[in-house]
């Protein structure tokens, strides 16, 4: 018996060796938002040095979105439940879904199917977490300059400072100063990037008269409007593909809030007066990810990458799953770029692409025509098993993948429509191509 005691003892002291990037300086995540805390805070955990590098002076710090985040990132994120008691959260269950006709619909869930957040506390929540898993915050950084070769990346911001690294996640959202500086991403087309427009105004001063629901309509077909009820805020906001609203909207962004505000309360909707002094406009990329969002040593993460769902315009999950994606790829590769770029590419395919380019179909095929918004909301209470497939999607019960097999196999014209939208998305894609945009 005690010689199994002492091999015992033995077999225990083996332990699992992580490996990690090779070089003195530690890995680079440009970006203190989802996509960059979640992959710090993973980089820490695994225990690689990793420095968070942040453009704003301090924390917390604004940031304009929506703050709705589908309930499945509890699940994707098991740490997420612990942490979120330390800040205001709201959950609903509830979707009232208007289309262009005005004919409603609520979809309702067994189960909460929305966390709704205030991005000012939830974004410092994230970067609390990844400090506490031993991550280093340098904030006030704003970076100008990048450059990489067989080596590693440089990193030159604003005051003279100058970063170097063996990788960098790369999470500095839709404008990333990193991916055009290095060649990653010239920029996105006005065809691929929506303009928000909401204001998050207390509820002292503005309310929903509905709390329990998030409130989603897409009134005239070519773009989308919403309620989104927070503990002590309420977010109110429309948004439009950004080509779209350059051609065809003659009003300037805070006049077209304020008049939905007052559209919303002469409905009996709301109850209050917007402040404009909590609007800000956007742009979010909708286009869906770039085909290609690593580069040498350089992973683009959340909005940076196009991880944004082209047609719910939801991103915090997507940006959170980027960033744990490409930490894990970093820590895996051992310090070899091609395999860490490898495994992201893959990864991302895995878990995220089909969804995100599915979205984008839906989005083109459905804002063609607003007749098929129209229809689509009418049958939704209709369609149970069609709508009770989304929910467990969003709710984190199925995989995206089993869920949109046993969609398409019910919904054939669903199907024969998007794959026409697929083949015009893959000729304006070769064109994107030919033109240098990817």
């Amino acid at each position: 018996m005690p010689r199994f005691v002492k091999f015992g003892a033995v077999f225990q002291s083996f332990r699992p060796v992580i490996a990690r990037p090779s070089g003195s300086n530690p890995v680079l995540v440009v970006g203190g938002g989802p996509a960059g805390a979640t992959a710090a805070r993973r980089l820490a955990s695994a225990g690689v040095p990793v420095r968070l590098l942040e453009r704003v002076s301090a924390y917390p710090r604004n940031k304009p979105c929506g703050g709705g985040i589908s309930t499945r990132a509890l699940r994707r994120f098991s740490y997420l439940a612990q942490a979120l008691p330390r800040i205001a959260t709201h959950t609903v269950s509830r979707l009232y879904l208007e289309g262009p006709d005005g004919v409603s619909t609520v979809v309702e869930s067994d189960e909460p199917a929305a966390l709704l957040v205030r991005r000012i506390e939830f974004d410092a929540l994230l970067v609390d977490l990844a400090r506490e898993a031993g991550a280093d915050i340098v904030t006030g950084v704003e970076i100008v300059q990048a450059r990489q070769n067989a080596h590693g990346v440089t990193l030159d911001v604003r005051d003279g400072r100058r970063f170097t690294a063996p990788f960098v996640v790369a999470a500095d959202g839709v404008h990333s100063v990193v991916a055009r500086r290095l060649g990653l991403n010239p920029g996105w087309p006005a065809s691929r990037v929506a303009i928000d427009m909401m204001e998050e105004t207390p509820r002292a001063e503005l309310r929903d008269v509905d709390p329990s629901a998030l409130w989603v309509s897409y009134g005239d077909g070519h773009g989308y409007k919403y309620i989104f009820p927070k503990r002590d805020h309420i977010n109110v906001g429309l948004g439009y593909v950004l080509d779209y609203f350059r051609r065809e909207i003659d009003a300037t962004p805070y006049d077209l809030q304020r008049g939905f505000v007052d559209h919303l309360r002469a409905r009996g909707i709301v109850v209050g007066e917007s402040n404009r002094a909590h609007f800000t406009p956007f742009i979010i990329p909708i286009g869906g990810p770039l085909r290609r969002p690593a580069g040498g040593r350089v992973l683009l993460a959340g909005d940076a990458g196009g991880f944004v769902n082209g047609f719910t315009a939801e991103g915090i999950v997507y940006a959170m799953v980027s960033g744990d994606l490409a930490a894990r790829a970093i820590v895996d590769a051992a310090g070899d770029p091609a395999a860490a770029v490898r495994r992201y590419c893959r990864a991302i395919d895995r878990e995220v692409r089909a969804e995100l380019r599915d979205s984008v179909l839906i989005q083109q095929y459905l804002f063609a025509d607003p007749r098929r918004i129209a229809r689509v909301v009418a049958g939704a209470a209709q369609a149970r098993v069609v709508t009770r497939l989304a929910l467990d999607v969003v709710v984190g019960r199925r995989s995206y993948r089993d869920a949109r097999r046993r969609i398409l196999a019910r919904s054939p014209a669903l199907l024969a429509g998007m794959l026409g939208e697929l083949w015009r998305a893959l000729r304006l894609r070769v064109a994107s191509v030919e033109a240098g945009i990817e």
